[in-house]
């Protein structure tokens, strides 16, 4: 399996187009094609962070100077920042808007994924998270805009979830 540049480019412009003007993420595979994208728009700003929760503080720093930030990161990542995301965003009642690839679902090809991504949906549901699901390429642009508003405008902890179905592509080997 290897990452849709079309889907790639796709989720980029949605959270643009709804007001996103800085992101930070560890870079890894999943996300790459989205990372090079932002690196080379010179309306936003990309941070690349050496671990997941540095973006928590990141994002923190983002919402205090009046940025709209979302934190790019996979599934483990989210799990690894649980930290960051509960004594910091959660406890403070920060906004957080974070974009989670997901791993471990459809056609999973490393078996010790599907633990991890069986688990993120009841860790957000105990952050309470308000949690968007995108499956689809045409979900991305109302999902995008309304998971900001919320994040923002309600000053919540919210997560785009994106399924593995959506970032990833099946590539077929005869």
């Amino acid at each position: 399996m290897s990452v849709s540049y079309e889907n790639s480019k796709i989720v980029f412009q949605g959270i643009k187009s709804a007001g996103i003007t800085s992101l930070s993420a560890l870079p890894e595979t999943w996300l790459g094609l989205l990372l090079q994208q932002a690196d080379r728009d010179p309306d936003v700003t990309l941070i690349q962070v050496a671990k997941e929760e540095e973006a928590i503080g990141i994002a923190a720093g983002a919402y205090f100077a009046g940025e709209r930030h979302v934190l790019l990161m996979q599934n483990h990542g989210f799990l690894a920042a649980i930290n960051g995301i509960v004594s910091g965003a959660q406890l403070y009642r920060i906004p957080l808007l974070m974009l989670i690839t997901m791993r471990g679902e459809w056609e999973e090809f490393n078996p010790w994924q599907v633990p991890m991504g069986s688990i993120v949906d009841p860790v957000l549901k105990l952050c309470e998270a308000e949690v968007y699901r995108v499956r689809e390429p045409g979900e991305v642009a109302g999902i995008a805009e309304r998971a900001v508003q919320q994040t923002f405008g309600d000053e919540r902890i919210v997560a785009m979830v994106l399924s593995q179905q959506l970032i990833g592509r099946k590539v077929w080997t005869k």
